[in-house]
C-alpha cells in the first residue's frame, strides 16, 4: 500500500474543508478548492474520469459557495441554514438518476472508465450535495452520508486506500454536520 504525495495532500486538505464546512467557516470554501484542484490529478492516475471532471466542477461551486454563504441571505447578507423542501427532493432525486445514467452510459461507451456508472452516480449525487450545501441547506449532510458509503467501497476497490480513510472520516464529519447544522436551524428559529 503506498500513497502518492499528491494524494496525501489532497486528503489533509479534504478533512479540513469539511471540518470547516461542519463548523460554517466561510474558510472550507478556499481550502476545498486546493483539494478538489489535487484530486483531479488523483482520480486523472486512477482513470476514475467522472470522478475527476466532478472536481473541476467543483471548483465553480466552490466560488459560488463562497460567494453564497457570504452575501446570499436577506438583503445580501449571510446565508442561514435552511430546510429542503419536498418539490427540491424532488428534483434532486430526477437530476441525480438522469445525470447518473446518461454520464454512465456515455463514460462505458466513449472511455475506458473504470466503473462507470458507480463513478457517474456518485459523481451526479455528490455534484447535488454540493450545490446544497453551497445553499446551506441541511439535508446536504444526509445526502453526502449515503454517497461517502459508496465512495468507500469504490476507492477500496481501486486501491485508492488513502482516500477510501478520507471518506471514512468525510462519513463521520457528514452525520457531524448535519447535527450541528440542524442546531444552527434551530437556534436561529427560537431567535434570539
Amino acid at each position: 500500500m503506498s500513497f502518492t504525495p499528491l494524494e496525501v495532500a489532497a486528503v489533509l486538505f479534504g478533512i479540513l474543508s469539511v471540518f470547516l464546512s461542519v463548523r460554517e467557516n466561510i474558510w472550507s470554501w478556499p481550502t476545498a478548492i486546493v483539494n478538489v484542484t489535487l484530486y483531479v490529478f488523483v482520480f486523472h492516475q486512477a482513470r476514475l474520469y467522472a470522478d475527476m471532471a466532478l472536481q473541476v466542477i467543483y471548483i465553480a461551486i466552490s466560488i459560488y459557495g463562497w460567494y453564497s454563504w457570504l452575501h446570499g441571505g436577506r438583503e445580501r447578507g449571510e446565508l442561514p441554514v435552511s430546510r429542503a423542501t419536498p418539490r427540491l427532493w424532488g428534483a434532486v432525486a430526477a437530476v441525480g438518476v438522469l445525470a447518473g445514467a446518461g454520464i454512465g452510459i456515455a463514460l462505458a461507451r466513449w472511455t475506458d472508465a473504470s466503473l462507470p456508472y458507480v463513478d457517474a452516480s456518485t459523481s451526479a449525487t455528490s455534484l447535488l450535495a454540493q450545490w446544497m450545501m453551497a445553499r446551506k441547506i441541511l439535508e446536504n449532510w444526509a445526502v453526502w452520508v449515503a454517497v461517502d458509503v459508496v465512495y468507500i467501497g469504490m476507492f477500496l476497490y481501486k486501491s485508492l486506500y488513502l482516500t477510501a480513510f478520507l471518506y471514512a472520516v468525510f462519513l463521520v464529519l457528514s452525520a457531524t454536520g448535519y447535527v450541528q447544522w440542524k442546531r444552527s436551524l434551530l437556534a436561529r428559529r427560537a431567535g434570539p
